[in-house]
């Protein structure tokens, strides 16, 4: 069944779409979906890479066209854009609660501070301190710094601001 689209479907079906790195967030919290536009009856989507060459691109293209074409939106257009860079300011409060739920450390402050190399205070998201000491600036992932708080003990990822 084909469904006629408009921008509040289209939206709709992207928020289900989570990211291959961080399954507790979807495309639309970490702030990739840069644009929904309708052109005539036809969906353009824009998307901003959270990083040039970020491994998990073609596989976030993947995942958006299974889940519109599941949801019958199967005349889209998807576009990726990659200027302006992508930034952590792009990412929704919503997408940095659900980080903290996680147990992930979202971003702290915004990404021009961090460029300007003022450290953050990392708060944990597991007790709540802000007594954090960095452990290693690079995590799991490349957009991910590890922590410990001093006060529970306890590791924790924190998630860089770019």
């Amino acid at each position: 069944m084909v469904v006629t689209a408009d921008i509040e479907k289209v939206t709709s079906v992207l928020e289900m779409v989570k990211d291959p790195e961080i399954p507790v967030l979807s495309i639309t919290d970490m702030g990739i979906i840069r644009n929904v536009e309708m052109k005539g009856d036809r969906p353009s989507i824009t998307i901003t890479p959270t990083y040039s060459g970020c491994p998990a691109m073609d596989v976030i293209e993947e995942d958006i066209t299974i889940m519109l074409k599941l949801h019958g939106i199967e005349d889209f257009e998807l576009k990726t854009e990659i200027s302006p860079a992508w930034t952590t300011d792009w990412m929704t409060a919503e997408g940095k609660r659900k980080l903290r739920e996680f147990g992930i450390a979202p971003p702290e402050g915004t990404s021009k501070s961090a460029l300007l190399g003022h450290d953050p205070v990392v708060t944990c998201p597991l007790c709540g301190s802000k007594e954090t000491t960095v452990v290693s600036e690079f995590g799991s992932t490349a957009c991910k710094a590890q922590y410990r708080c001093t006060d529970c003990l306890e590791p924790f990822d924190y998630f860089k601001c770019v």
